[in-house]
């Protein structure tokens, strides 16, 4: 089985190499792993980084200027060719460890979506915004109502779905409710949804976190939008 892995990067020079060794340490033995850096217009080290370490990824794509996450990852969902998809974000607040439990369930369920939920944790979470699990609460609650399932964390990073299930035709949304418009539309497409417990060392704005309160109104639009 092969998975496509998509790590978008914008100046992340402290973690960037740490994320690539990890995700080839964690590789199950039977699994190919393609793995996608979209350096999106970084002007830190992290292009220098990726350069003298080019044996750790399968293949990359440089902006010169910073083109937004969404954008980032549309591109790189142009050249995916693994059975699954899957993304991994650039500053360790995910484990790719995690990713061996996706393997097993799509192994022994042949499932259609897996996402990682930060809530129903598995050894621990950082805890340090209650606005942030609010609102994600809310968006899961809106989402499960609409999509007729029983998620407890939609806005987990850690989101691995069929390739043949999403169409990125159909894709539009650039900004950070993209993430919710390819679920939407792998939710639509497949049949046999499941969640696996992950643990999360999430990043306060201060330490770098980019997603901003008001992202969550274009993310229940998009939720909304995609069902009708």
């Amino acid at each position: 089985m092969k998975i496509s892995i998509i790590v978008p990067v914008y100046n992340e020079e402290k973690t960037i190499l740490k994320v690539l060794k990890r995700l080839n340490q964690t590789k199950l033995e039977g699994y190919d792993y393609q793995l996608i850096v979209i350096n999106d217009g970084s002007t830190d080290n992290t292009q220098k980084i990726l350069n003298e370490n080019n044996l750790l990824y399968s293949d990359i794509i440089n902006y010169d200027k910073n083109y937004g996450k969404g954008y980032a990852v549309k591109e790189a969902l142009k050249i995916v060719n693994g059975n699954y998809v899957t993304f991994q974000d650039a500053d360790l607040e995910y484990d790719p460890i995690e990713f061996q439990k996706f393997l097993k369930v799509s192994n022994n369920f042949n499932a259609d979506v897996i996402i990682g939920s930060r809530f129903n944790y598995s050894e621990y979470t950082r805890s340090h915004n209650i606005m942030n699990k609010f609102g994600n609460h809310i968006l899961t609650f809106i989402f499960n109502i609409l999509y007729n399932t029983t998620f407890t964390d939609i806005y987990s990073c850690y989101l691995f779905f069929k390739k043949d299930l999403l169409d990125i035709n159909k894709l539009n949304a650039y900004g950070f409710d993209q993430h919710a418009e390819i679920l939407c539309e792998v939710i639509k497409n497949g049949s046999k949804f499941y969640e696996v417990p992950i643990s999360y060392n999430g990043r306060t704005s201060s330490e770098g976190k980019k997603i901003k309160f008001y992202h969550f109104f274009s993310v229940v639009y998009r939720i909304i939008s995609k069902r009708f």
